[in-house]
């Protein structure tokens, strides 16, 4: 399989425009045509994460973190990414990160950090409202079908758990052909009319030329007439962490130990106890702090995440629990979660996940 078709698993889902703008997803070393047998999939690409793919006879590494993540000035010895680097070349072993991308899809990251910690019935803590935009095209009665199917197969109509999504208005379209037209009806030179449907549908604004493509190849006219329009509508599948509940409310320190048991973080930073049971969770996989705010605006009782700053937990004022339990651990999961995206659209494809420990901090307890 070539490498830029196994990547279209990540991307169908989780696109590279939804990459935050100081991040550098996607394929980082190597060529997209090259063919593969094996990936091993890996939070972050290290020395030993390189050796691993070759003992394992892996083509390809698929990391979470990008290895090439700053401005690359040399490749040499000089520090870790750069003996990674050379390493990777040398070893002919390509690189690919599903990085922000993955983190800003409701399915992704934390997603998965969800479903392990039992929070249910989730939604986006922070929404985008940005990313939509809604498409109308005019085509006749007899081809109505043919056009909407070309839409929906494309992505487009999807509005929350629903699919297929559209409204239709029927009317009179007219137009005259040019000398240099080829008018599926009517006569060049002659005003025609013709009974019409007008289209309209919703997408995420990175499907858009995919949908219009399709759109323009199963529609009967040489010329066709569609608009697009910007909408301000949040997109509740794409944004920043998600906020959920469990299935009962539980004392907060029972809570601090299920987390601790099930992201096995040795030591967890929070705030004080509000003295309160918890059940609407609120999470971000990876640095969360930007968050804190939506999180206590949506009533949250706990917000788990990682890497505050000091200061950052004075931002609770006593409303929520905030949990600071490791970067690493929050998105350790995120191996599984690509793993399981490629055995979907792909089974027999040999996704390996990494048995290297590629988490930077330790825990000193005496």
């Amino acid at each position: 399989m070539k490498i830029k078709d196994l990547l279209l698993v990540f991307t169908e889902v989780a696109d590279l425009s939804l990459q935050e703008s100081y991040d550098n997803s996607g394929l980082l070393i190597g060529s997209a045509d090259t063919e593969v047998n094996q990936v091993l999939l890996a939070i972050d690409v290290t020395e030993a994460v390189i050796e691993e793919a070759i003992q394992k006879k892996c083509e390809l590494i698929i990391a979470h973190h990008p290895l090439i993540f700053k401005g690359l000035k040399r490749i040499s010895d000089g520090n870790l990414v750069e003996r990674t680097v050379t390493a990777a070349i040398k070893n002919t072993i390509a690189i690919a990160a599903m990085h922000t991308n993955l983190d800003n899809v409701k399915s992704g990251v934390n997603g998965k950090l969800a479903a392990i910690l039992g929070i249910k019935n989730t939604n986006m803590l922070s929404a985008s409202n940005d990313k939509l935009k809604k498409l109308s095209v005019f085509c006749p009665l007899a081809h109505a079908d043919q056009v909407r199917k070309a839409m929906f197969e494309s992505g487009a109509g999807h509005i929350g758990a629903y699919d297929s999504c559209s409204f239709n208005i029927s009317g009179t379209g007219t137009f005259r052909g040019g000398e240099q037209t080829n008018p599926f009806v009517g006569q060049i030179g002659k005003l025609h009319q013709e009974e019409e449907i007008r289209i309209e549908t919703i997408l995420p604004d990175y499907l858009l030329n995919k949908v219009i493509k399709n759109m323009l190849e199963a529609h009967p006219y040489e010329e066709v007439a569609y608009d697009i329009y910007p909408l301000e509508n949040k997109h509740n599948a794409i944004g920043s962490g998600l906020i959920g509940e469990l299935d009962s409310p539980v004392e907060e320190v029972e809570f601090l130990k299920f987390i601790q048991q099930k992201l096995g973080t040795p030591v967890l930073k929070h705030t004080a106890f509000t003295g309160k049971k918890v059940q609407r969770i609120a999470i971000c996989g990876g640095s969360g702090a930007f968050l804190l705010h939506k999180a206590k605006a949506a009533g949250a009782d706990v917000f788990v995440t990682a890497d505050l700053k000091y200061h950052d937990f004075f931002e609770a004022d006593g409303k929520l629990l905030v949990v600071d339990a490791g970067h690493f651990e929050t998105e350790q999961f995120t191996k599984e979660l690509m793993a399981e995206m490629i055995q979907k659209k792909i089974p027999n494809f040999a996704a390996l996940i990494s048995e290297v420990d590629t988490n930077a901090v330790r825990y000193f307890r005496n």
